[in-house]
């Protein structure tokens, strides 16, 4: 059997979902954390279904899709077997597809403005469906990223709370790339707690210890449990 058989792979996968779930459990721990303090959410954007299948045999169901496309090519089919699959938005959300994440996801991770909180809303109601919502906080301040700026995180949840009746119950931030992320942990700990929020989305492959450090409850891992990422158009090769 070659190393790159589905076999050799689904056994590489499931070591690395291993792996990987120690080190959370051991992150925990050396935090003064319960053990299961924080579960792993698995990136499971561009994967082919050969990967998707090996990571629900380790027994894992949480998932992070970036597209409600590819979300609903994925994971449609998949759902009817799986009763508890939890299904997390994790990429930008546009204000037309609002209907269709609200439709899929358990959990939106993405509102960052006010036209996103009233088409979540909207939606919600004429389907009679309330995913768990996050606020993204920029908190880097970067132009090209989504995610509402730090300075204006308090006023968003006031309003998709007052305004809009949504429920917010936590936070997720994307440090930038080129800075220690430890800053922007404890960044996202601080606004979580003046606003009464217990969930915080932070940490990936590179720095999810970290952010488990900093109070973490949910981490999104990808590389470290699926390897390199792979490209839209060979995830979708059979």
């Amino acid at each position: 059997m070659t190393a790159s058989s589905p076999a050799s792979s689904s056994a590489s996968i499931a070591d690395r979902f291993a792996r990987v779930r120690g080190r959370i459990v051991q992150a925990c721990r050396e935090a003064g954390r319960d053990p299961d303090a924080a579960t792993l959410t698995a990136v499971s954007k561009t994967q082919p279904p050969e990967a998707i299948d090996a990571a629900l045999a380790t027994g894992q169901r949480v998932f992070g899709e970036n597209r409600v496309q590819e979300a609903q090519e994925r994971w449609s089919d998949r759902r009817p077997g799986l009763p508890d699959l939890e299904l997390r938005l994790i990429g930008p959300l546009q204000t037309n597809k609002a209907p269709d994440a609200v439709a899929l996801f358990d959990v939106i991770e993405t509102l960052d403005r006010e036209k996103m909180a009233r088409a979540l809303a909207e939606a919600s109601g004429k389907l009679g469906r309330t995913p768990r919502l996050l606020v993204q906080v920029n908190t880097g301040a970067e132009p090209q990223k989504a995610g509402v700026p730090p300075d204006a995180a308090d006023a968003l949840i006031g309003q998709a709370r007052r305004t809009y009746g949504l429920t917010i119950e936590g936070l997720m931030c994307i440090p930038p790339a080129d800075q220690d992320p430890e800053p922007h942990f404890a960044l996202l700990a601080r606004i979580a707690d003046r606003n009464g929020l217990g969930v915080l989305s932070m940490g990936m492959s590179g720095d999810y210890e970290t952010a488990i450090r900093r109070g973490a409850t949910h981490v999104r891992v990808g590389t470290a449990l699926f390897g390199e990422r792979n490209r839209p158009e060979e995830a979708s090769r059979p």
